[in-house]
């Protein structure tokens, strides 16, 4: 079979589509929530687990120590995940909401490496649905309220549309090294806003937010793959990324009226 698509590939010229990212597309069956809710979720095993083998490399980025998870560890993360689908998140209120949605991507992320783990990548993991698919994020791999969602729903039929928040795709992580950090810690209601902020300036600040080689001012694919989530053109992406700027990169920023170019590295986040 794959000789066979091999040769109808040469022979009509079909190739395989460049990767483009999901439209934020709302899905309205996930608005409902209850803002009079007081119930909380508790995400500490999530928590110990991101503090046990999340560590900083020396880029100034983290990466997560994937060949090191313990067979007990790997299992708490499957647990989890399991526990999260199990709860009835219509009924929490707005904050508790979202970090529930981002722990549950983060931490089935996670999972998936590690089921399919040793690989290079992520894009490696080829089990979503689609001749020329790559990655996981297509396939349905949780179930939530009787409903089955994959990667892409959880971020861009959900998290995206609900809160239009930018900073949730430096919270999101995608186990790739050109992806925004994946914290060291779980996102809670009490540091919902403290990490979003930390995440978005250590992203924005560092060379895979943000470069300029020579003399070209270089950023992160995430802005032409979500610019309408970033202003909507590269004005709008300009001014976010001056927002978390610290100041040397100001300075850069100030005298530039357009971005030349983005990149993205695939390889997997991986601690050595």
């Amino acid at each position: 079979m794959r000789r066979f698509l091999a040769v109808l590939v040469l022979l009509i010229g079909v190739q395989a589509p460049a990767w483009a990212a999901p439209k934020a597309e709302l899905w309205p069956r996930w608005t409902r929530s209850d803002q009079a809710s007081t119930a909380s979720v508790d995400h500490a095993v999530w928590d110990r687990v991101l503090q046990a083998y999340v560590s900083r490399a020396a880029d100034g980025a983290t990466r997560f120590a994937y060949a090191k998870v313990s067979a007990a560890d790997k299992q708490a993360v499957a647990q989890y995940v399991d526990r999260l689908a199990a709860t009835p998140v219509s009924t929490l209120n707005r904050d508790q909401q979202k970090a529930y949605w981002i722990n549950l991507y983060n931490a089935v992320t996670v999972k998936t490496i590690l089921d399919h783990y040793p690989v290079k990548s992520i894009k490696d993991i080829r089990i979503s649905p689609g001749l020329f698919a790559s990655g996981p994020w297509g396939k349905k791999l949780v179930a939530v309220e009787g409903e089955e969602l994959s990667l892409d729903d959880i971020e861009h039929r959900i998290l995206r549309p609900i809160w239009k928040d930018p900073r949730v795709h430096y919270a999101v992580n995608c186990a790739s090294i050109g992806c925004p950090d994946l914290a060291p810690r779980a996102y809670t209601t009490e540091n919902m806003e403290k990490l979003l902020d930390e995440g978005a300036r250590a992203f924005i600040n560092h060379a895979r937010g943000v470069r300029v080689d020579n003399n070209k001012l270089m950023v992160s694919s995430i802005y032409d793959w979500f610019a309408d989530d970033f202003g909507g053109s590269p004005v709008g992406v300009l001014a976010h990324l001056k927002q978390y700027a610290a100041a040397s990169l100001t300075e850069i920023l100030a005298k530039r009226s357009r971005i030349d170019g983005d990149g993205y590295d695939w390889n997997l986040n991986e601690a050595k």
